[in-house]
């Protein structure tokens, strides 16, 4: 007769738990990859939690944590000392005058005006972001926040004036993409291809790769 091997009940538990330890090696293994992958800093993690707190703090529990982060990489690619050679400071880019500006405007959270403190630089950078998005209107997350972004780089009163163009050519306000921002209401043509570059590089380069990081949401994807 033929006999049946049965293996030791040790010996399939020992397997199962060496499958299991491979299987969370390379779920590891994965995740490091694709942030690797995706181009993202290796500083940008030791900003991650701070980044989360302040962005909830501001914004609340749906805040797009992963596009935040987006802008931070391209401001200064998670480098707190990053000076620019118009100077602007830190992890945000801010201009010293913007940096005064908001700490007066937020003297209970942001009166230190430390731009190359990195706590503060990101306080500050959802702060702002916020101020923005209270003050413009679209007609969703991704294009609101590409009004944001484009206020931020280059001012809230150059964005009005491209929305009050885009009104007297008949276009939809509402809409940034392929609206508002085809028109130019008088930048130079270097600083008009930055700033519609800038909410092109954060929401579609780089705030994809941060979601699939695990950062949380972003304006456009989630």
């Amino acid at each position: 007769m033929k006999k049946t091997f049965n293996p030791p009940k040790k010996a399939i538990a020992q397997l199962l738990l060496g499958f299991v330890g491979v299987m969370i090696i390379c779920s590891l293994l994965s995740l490091v990859t694709s942030a690797f992958a995706a181009g993202i800093p290796a500083d940008a993690n030791q900003y991650k939690r701070q980044l989360i707190q302040q962005s909830h703090f501001a914004w609340g529990l749906n805040a797009p944590v992963a596009t935040f982060a987006a802008q931070i990489h391209q401001e200064s690619g998670w480098n707190p000392n990053a000076k620019s050679n118009v100077g602007a400071q830190g992890l945000v880019q801010f201009m010293p005058s913007t940096a005064k500006w908001i700490a007066g405007a937020y003297p209970d959270t942001l009166s230190d005006n430390q731009p190359h403190n990195p706590t503060w630089a990101l306080r500050a950078l959802v702060t702002y972001d916020k101020w923005l998005f209270d003050r413009t209107n679209a007609t969703n997350s991704c294009n609101h926040f590409a009004k944001v972004l484009s206020a931020y780089n280059g001012g809230l009163g150059w964005l009005y004036k491209d929305e009050n163009l885009t009104k007297r050519n008949g276009d939809d306000v509402s809409y940034w993409w392929d609206s508002v921002e085809k028109y130019n209401s008088g930048r130079s043509a270097a600083n008009f291809k930055e700033n519609r570059d800038y909410p092109q590089r954060i929401l579609t380069r780089h705030e994809p790769a941060y979601v699939q990081s695990g950062w949380g949401q972003g304006a456009c994807h989630e």
